[in-house]
């Protein structure tokens, strides 16, 4: 049986999921990454519903929180509250510094909450450093195929 790391990067922003996704490709080349654009389309993946249907199931999932339609709260939440999906580890990659953002975040069950850096140098030490700790060190639940 091979066990696959899964990540979904939810972001609106294709620069930012561009650059997170090439970073942690160049860095952990055995990591498949997928993308959604919006909180509707996230749950979708994330339950498997319509075109995502046969979609691998995320062994961790990188989440913006200010996305158009669902935000990434709501996202949150949802996830959280879903007895199939709460097992997934959610990681808030967000511009947000609003303390209020990071609490809330926290409460509805965020793994951890990793702000956005607004320079590249550091946008790709923050994004190395979530790939060291959740592809190196942590024990992700994946799928068995």
């Amino acid at each position: 049986m091979k066990v696959v790391t899964q990540l979904l990067i939810v972001d609106d922003n294709p620069a930012d999921s561009d650059l997170t996704g090439d970073m942690i490709r160049r860095c952990y080349p055995g990591v498949a990454i997928s993308v959604a654009v919006d909180g509707t389309d996230a749950i979708a993946f994330l339950r498997r519903e319509g075109k995502y249907a046969k979609v691998p199931v995320p062994s961790l999932v990188l989440l913006d929180l200010n996305l158009p339609g669902k935000d990434g709260r709501i996202v949150l939440a949802e996830v959280k509250a879903d007895p199939e999906l709460r097992k997934t580890p959610v990681v808030i990659f967000s511009t947000s510094r609003d303390h209020n953002d990071i609490l809330h975040s926290y409460a509805l069950g965020a793994n951890s909450y990793v702000t956005k850096p607004g320079n590249l140098p550091e946008f790709i030490s923050a994004v190395t450093s979530i790939g060291n700790f959740w592809f190196s060190h942590a024990q992700l639940p994946r799928e068995k195929r």
